[in-house]
């Protein structure tokens, strides 16, 4: 995967900030890429706020470059719904909220961890270049920009699921429907109800 970086900056940026709680209502998540740290982004009448996420020179990045504890707070799966409905793609920090990352591996997301001072460098080579390109790597768990490269770390049983193309739970049950009920067949609990 490859794709340009946005730097957001902070330790501690939880799901309330990433998408307020009154943008829960969605159900199907529609529009939820406009509202992302919405209350951040934008002033009460609307207008532009100064926000990485409406920072022009970040217009169309990816891989969003973020710090330790990212998505801690309530376990809302709006989050990272919002984030990848507004274009992102992948998630590089130097710690997520362990909820956060499997809700974000449930839609493809990806979310890797790198050591606070690759993160720190990460982040200040984007700031002065925001044209660099990043390459993450699920197979090597390397990430490569401006001739360097970087290892990375991820929840193995995601990493694993991105690879194989089985991080769509929903999916898999769809496909193997089948299966599942010529199991449910053979289970005592369940005969009952054939």
């Amino acid at each position: 995967m490859q794709g340009r970086g946005l730097v957001l900056p902070g330790n501690d940026i939880d799901t309330d900030r990433i998408i307020p709680a009154r943008f829960l209502r969605s159900i199907t998540f529609t529009g939820l890429g406009d509202q992302v740290f919405r209350d951040e982004r934008f002033n009460s009448d609307g207008t532009k706020r100064h926000h990485p996420f409406n920072d022009e020179r970040f217009r169309g990045a990816e891989i969003l470059v973020v710090n330790n504890n990212f998505g801690c707070g309530s376990s809302r799966e709006h989050a990272p719904q919002a984030l990848h409905r507004f274009g992102i793609k992948a998630i590089i920090g130097v710690s997520f909220a362990e909820i956060f990352a499997g809700n974000c591996t449930s839609i493809g997301l990806v979310t890797a961890t790198l050591k606070e001072p690759e993160v720190v460098e990460l982040q200040r080579r984007i700031e002065e270049d925001p044209t660099v390109v990043l390459t993450i790597d699920l197979e090597t768990l390397t990430l490569s920009f401006a001739g360097k490269t970087e290892p990375l770390t991820m929840n193995p049983a995601a990493r694993s699921a991105l690879l194989e193309g089985t991080w769509d739970t929903l999916e898999q049950l769809l496909r193997n429907e089948d299966e599942i009920d010529q199991v449910h067949r053979r289970l005592p609990a369940f005969s009952t109800l054939a």
